[in-house]
């Protein structure tokens, strides 16, 4: 059975940039929890930020995939330059998931580590851009399918069809 690595915040940790968590609720995580399918990671945590933290952006109209190429920086609102933890953390999640067999990620969006589907653009201003955060980059330049807490259908679904395919 193919693991799915989660955003340690949508599980109800108190791990996010203000302290708070954002939990999932649906039906198919507490089935995954008792089939023992999700692997939890903070990744910002993981990579040895506090809790709570300054809140970060990418800057510059930026994504994800910009900063692993190293054209750009993952910025606090206070003015830290970031983007070495939120590598790192990058780093950690791909190196948990591919140690425990996690084929699918399901991450908060709007995160400039998690975030698949859309991040901040770098103002602190609420302004949304598409692009993915650090974490979602990495995890999808590395084959793993990627998914945001509004697409838990689409993660269901995909899972039903592997498993279909892996059948026939």
């Amino acid at each position: 059975m193919k693991k799915i690595l989660v955003s340690a915040c949508l599980m109800d940790h108190a791990v996010r940039y203000d302290g708070q968590s954002k939990a999932l609720a649906h039906p198919a995580i507490a089935r995954w929890i008792e089939e023992r399918r999700l692997v939890t990671i903070c990744p910002e945590m993981s990579a040895g930020m506090p809790v709570p933290r300054p809140p970060a952006e990418i800057e510059g109209g930026a994504t994800g995939d910009d900063v692993l190429a190293g054209n750009a920086r993952v910025v606090q609102i206070s003015g830290g330059d970031v983007t070495e933890e939120f590598t790192q953390a990058a780093l950690n999640a791909l190196a948990l998931a591919t140690e425990t067999g996690c084929r699918y990620a399901l991450l908060i969006d709007g995160s400039p580590s998690c975030g698949p589907g859309f991040v901040y653009d770098g103002t602190f201003s609420g302004r949304k851009l598409v692009g993915n955060g650090v974490t979602a980059a990495l995890l999808k330049q590395s084959g793993i399918a990627v998914y945001s807490d509004r697409d838990i259908e689409a993660l269901i679904a995909r899972i039903a069809a592997d498993k279909e395919e892996a059948i026939g």
